[in-house]
Parts: C-alpha cells; structure tokens; sequence
C-alpha cells in the first residue's frame, strides 16, 4: 500500500435520494450536521430505469446551492442512451458540479437490453470524450472481487480497463476486513494501476439490514462478525456501540496504513457516521 500514502486523507460521504418530502426534510438535517466532518464531497445515489433519477437531480441540486459542500452525483449507464447521459452532464455543468461517480449499475428488473454502455468503462469513455476534465470522475472498485468476476485477476483486469478509460479516483465496496483491501490495493500496484483507491465503510446499525444488503451485493461480513451482531438481537443500543467501536477501529486501521480517505455510506443517518468521523485522526 505504499503508493496510496502519497494522497492527501479526507472524507466523504454518500447519500440516497429520499422519495417524499419528508425523507428530503430529515436528508436536509443530515447533510447541515454533518457538515460537522467537512467531507471533501457528498455523494447521491442514482437509480436505474428511472427509479430515482429526478429526486437525484433535486438532492444535488440542494447539496449544491444550499450547502457549503460539494455535490457528487452518481450516474449508471445501465439502460441509458448517448443523449440522455450527456443531457444529465450538461444539466450537472450549470449546477457547477465538478466530480461524478460513474457507475454501470443495475439492469431494471424485466430489461434485457442494456442499452447504449455495457459497461462503466463505456461511460467513462465517453464522459472524458465529451466533456474533457471537466469533471473529476470516481469509479467503483471491488477489494472482495467484484460479484460478476469469475476470480481476482478477472476482476483486477475489468477495473484496470476503466482506470485507462480516464478514472481520477475509486471508491470501494465496503467490507469489513482490512487485509481484503490491502491485498487489493498491492494486487493493483503489481498491475499498474495507480490512483486514489477510497475504502468504502457501512456504519453497522442494523443486523438484518447489513445481511440483506451485504448478500444483494457480493460483500462478505465475515463469520465472527455476524456471531457478535446477532448477540445483540434484543440489545439495539449494544448493537450500535459495538457496531460503532468495529468500524472506527477499522477505519483508523485504514489511515494509519495509508488509505487515502474514507468514503461513508451514511444511509442518510447522521449520529452513526458523525460518531466514527470525530473519532478518526486523518494525516
């Protein structure tokens, strides 16, 4: 992990965009608290298929011009046209965004076309194609394999691929286990991939939730883990303490040995994300 020590650390954080006016209400106080760990960026959520396409746009549009932070929009390219994509940029351009997270996403359930990209690394070359450096553009990466790899070297090769495309930075699935991004990043090193590779956390503040999303996904909550969490099934308070000391303590193991930031998948809760934030020391 040597190569990641030479990043500046700082910190952000991910939001979903809420579906009623009051889910914008309680996104609007999570966003002013937690302003209180001057994240580097807030980032939204995009659905597929249009699932959540427009309240994306209103969630950045508010981070944008009615906070002091800086707005990161994802965008999937699953289903989308050349024209609909470069709509949205133009759109995201007027509002003064600088970085997108440019993902593949999900094929909408009952869609067999995926559309214009078949894959992030498409998107990435035709945003970098049409808009230059106008945007700082962050891709996913898999420290666990990404779920459609048939092995390691498959996926190191997939996410090589988009870094060429014009990748300026990554941000992780989480994970719960710190040599599964160690190995990563010196698996990237060995094949000459260097950029800013930004561990993904998940505050753990809800056992069937951090199972049903960790399964959906392809992230592994190792065994021990899932033992101590289960404890707790009548002890929310218990949960949320434990839960709060394992992420904190794997956090500062990620600074420490280098990670250049943290980027917190905040669920749009605030106190989770706050506590572990204030508790970091950054270099």
């Amino acid at each position: 992990m040597q190569s990641q020590k030479k990043y500046a650390q700082k910190l952000s954080l991910e939001f979903f965009p809420p579906r009623t006016n009051k889910g914008m209400e309680n996104l609007k106080t999570a966003a002013q608290e937690l302003g209180a760990m001057s994240p580097e960026y807030m980032s939204v959520t995009y659905g597929a298929g249009g699932t959540t396409q427009e309240k994306t746009v209103e969630t950045v549009r508010y981070i944008q011009t009615q906070t002091d932070f800086e707005a990161a929009p994802h965008l999937t390219c699953i289903g989308a046209t050349q024209e609909s994509v470069l709509e949205l940029l133009n759109k995201y351009q007027e509002m003064g965004v600088k970085r997108i997270v440019a993902l593949r996403g999900d094929l909408p359930s009952g869609m067999m076309d995926p559309g214009e990209f078949k894959y992030a690394s498409d998107l990435v070359a035709f945003i970098k194609e049409q808009k230059g450096d106008a945007f700082h553009l962050e891709v996913a990466a898999y420290p666990e394999t990404h779920p459609q790899a048939r092995n390691c070297d498959i996926g190191i090769k997939w996410f090589k691929h988009k870094v060429e495309q014009g990748a300026d930075s990554a941000i992780t699935q989480y994970f719960y286990n710190f040599d599964s991004y160690r190995y990563f990043v010196d698996n990237c090193e060995k094949n000459g991939i260097d950029l800013p590779i930004i561990p993904g956390i998940m505050p753990i503040t809800n056992y069937e939730n951090l199972i049903r999303f960790s399964q959906g996904c392809g992230a592994e909550v190792p065994r021990w883990l899932k033992c101590r969490l289960e404890s707790f099934e009548d002890d929310q308070a218990g949960l949320l303490e434990f839960g709060k000391d394992v992420v904190t303590e794997l956090s500062q193991k990620l600074l420490d040995a280098g990670a250049p930031g943290i980027h917190f998948y905040s669920m749009n809760k605030t106190q989770p994300t706050l506590d572990i934030a204030t508790a970091l020391t950054l270099k």
